[in-house]
Parts: structure tokens; C-alpha cells; sequence
């Protein structure tokens, strides 16, 4: 959780395309969500656990604009202690671009809360709005069951399940990371992490320049710390604990939650999406509908899946 390896998390979040598609998955379920039912007020909340640098965000509100959809956008983020200037950065920018969108928004910054306190009056979000919550690469990172009696990862879901949420979009790498014994961890951190980094070197091909380089080397050091947890940590001592979507769907269904199956039209709609903005990626990039979620891979092994939850 240090700044550097934060800071080289986004990176990677920014430069492989199966993270950021995976981004894109969860915003059409957000915006499906919002205007499947007509209201008089079209005033939603997004609730987001770690919005990083808010890069999610510009492009749900590019889409919104698109629809053009008379809307009322609320982002709630959630700030852990220390971090409200940052997350404050984010919502400044984020505010710019509604303006120029002419999308009439708000930004609230939460701070860091007790599971136990979480409320819709805590995360700001008023009686008139429709709930999201969005868990984007950040549920991995709450203990579970195996680390803590406390159990906080399921506590988080039940919890947010009280809530009433219209939808709960969930992205997050697709490696079995967390339970798995010391040498099936090896073994799949091998094969994920070796195509991850076939997809990023075909991402950033061609774009060789100081800055480019710098961020290379940063991406790749914040990739080895993630790699050396999984494999080398156990206990409260590996941070990051990757699942795989079954077990994910397992874990929603015991707090509660219904899969929101999400369809090939969507699947469609991204690919399009792709071959429009020209991505020279494309014939190693998968995507595909499988068991009601989105899976993104590269030349045959999914990396990442986004689902959504009612």
C-alpha cells in the first residue's frame, strides 16, 4: 500500500488493455442500470471503494454525454485516512469535465469508515438517488476468511448488500491467488503474469521515449512486488488476494446478491468500441460472455472478468 507501488498499480491499470476494457464493462453496467427504470429525478450515486485516479470515471462520464441523458451523476469516494487531497484532485478534474460536458455532477469525498457504520447517509448518497456500488481491482485487498476470523471481505458484501444497491459491478483478475497451495501459485502466477506481460509489451510498442521507459520500469517493479506477494506471502503478510469469477460468484451469492447477467450485446458494443479507436491489439485480445460475466484475455488466458450484482 505504499505510494509507489500505488502509483505503479495505475500504471498498469492505464497500460493493459484488458484492465481497462475491464473498466469499460463495468460503466455500461452502470449506465444499463441508471435508465433501465424511468424516474422524474434521473439522480444516481456511484459509491467507489478506491477510485484511484478517476481514469473510470472520465469515461462513464464521456458515455453519459453520448446518451445524452438529462442526469444528475453523484460520485461518493472513499478516502482512507490521509488521502483526501489526492482523491480531492481527482473529483476537481472530474468536475471539469462534467462542466465542459455540460453533465450536471457532484463529488463527495467518504472518509474511511468502519464496516459496522456503513449507511446511505454516511456515504452521502440521499433518498432521491439510485445506488451503484463499483469494486474495480479493490475487493482483493480486503482480508477474508483465511487471514482474519473477522472475515472483513464478506463482511463488506453483506454490508453492501443492506444498502439496496441497484447494481455492484465487479472487476478483478482472474487468478487464483488467495487459497491455492504454495505450488499452484506458482504455477498460475506464472502463466498469468507471463501473458500480462505479452499483452502490456504489445500495448506500449512503438511508444519509446523517457517518460514512456520510466513508466515502463515502474509497471514492471510494481508487477514483481505483486508477483513476489502472491507466491512468496501467506497470512495478513500477502496483501493482495486474487480470486477467480466462480469463487467471486460464490461469495456474492452468500451475502446475498443475484448475478445481473451480462449480455453479448454489451460484448459487441466493446469490441466495436475497440476496432473504432483503432487498437492494434485486437488479435490478441479475447473477449467473451461466459457464465453471465465479461471475460477479457490475451491470446487465450482471461485476466480479467467484470460481472454485475443486484
Amino acid at each position: 500500500f505504499r505510494k509507489e507501488h500505488a502509483e505503479s498499480s495505475q500504471l498498469l491499470l492505464e497500460n493493459s488493455v484488458c484492465f481497462t476494457v475491464g473498466f469499460m464493462a463495468a460503466n455500461y453496467a452502470i449506465l444499463e442500470a441508471a435508465f433501465e427504470e424511468k424516474t422524474e429525478n434521473n439522480r444516481f450515486c456511484v459509491v467507489d471503494f478506491e477510485i484511484g485516479k478517476g481514469k473510470q470515471y472520465l469515461h462513464l462520464l464521456n458515455a453519459l454525454s453520448a446518451r445524452d441523458q438529462n442526469a444528475v451523476v453523484k460520485i461518493a469516494a472513499v478516502a482512507e485516512n490521509g488521502g483526501e487531497e489526492r482523491v480531492r484532485a481527482v473529483g476537481d478534474m472530474l468536475s471539469l469535465l462534467a462542466e465542459k460536458l455540460r453533465i450536471r455532477f457532484e463529488f463527495k469525498i467518504v472518509a474511511t469508515q468502519k464496516i459496522t457504520e456503513l449507511t446511505r447517509e454516511s456515504l452521502g448518497c440521499e433518498v432521491d438517488e439510485v445506488l451503484m456500488v463499483n469494486f474495480a481491482f479493490n475487493l482483493n485487498k480486503i482480508p477474508d476468511e483465511s487471514v482474519s476470523t473477522e472475515n472483513p471481505r464478506d463482511e463488506l458484501l453483506r454490508r453492501v448488500k443492506r444498502l439496496a444497491p441497484r447494481v455492484v459491478t465487479i472487476v478483478e483478475q482472474e487468478i487464483n491467488a488467495n487459497t491455492a497451495p504454495f505450488l499452484a501459485r506458482v504455477a498460475e502466477t506464472l502463466s498469468y503474469y507471463s501473458a500480462l506481460l505479452e499483452s502490456i509489451e504489445a500495448t506500449t510498442a512503438g511508444r519509446e521515449n523517457n517518460n514512456n521507459n520510466l513508466d515502463r520500469v515502474r509497471l514492471e517493479e510494481g508487477l514483481s512486488r505483486k508477483l513476489h506477494n502472491s507466491v512468496a506471502c501467506e497470512g495478513r503478510d500477502r496483501v493482495e488476494r486474487c480470486e477467480v469469477f466462480g469463487k467471486w460468484r460464490a461469495r456474492m451469492s452468500m451475502a446475498g446478491f443475484e448475478l445481473k447477467p451480462l449480455s453479448q450485446s454489451m460484448v459487441e458494443s466493446i469490441k466495436a468500441r475497440l476496432i473504432s479507436a483503432n487498437n492494434r491489439v485486437n488479435s490478441g485480445l479475447t473477449v467473451k460472455e461466459e457464465n453471465g460475466g465479461i471475460c477479457f484475455g490475451w491470446m487465450g488466458r482471461t485476466l480479467t472478468v467484470a460481472s454485475a450484482w443486484r
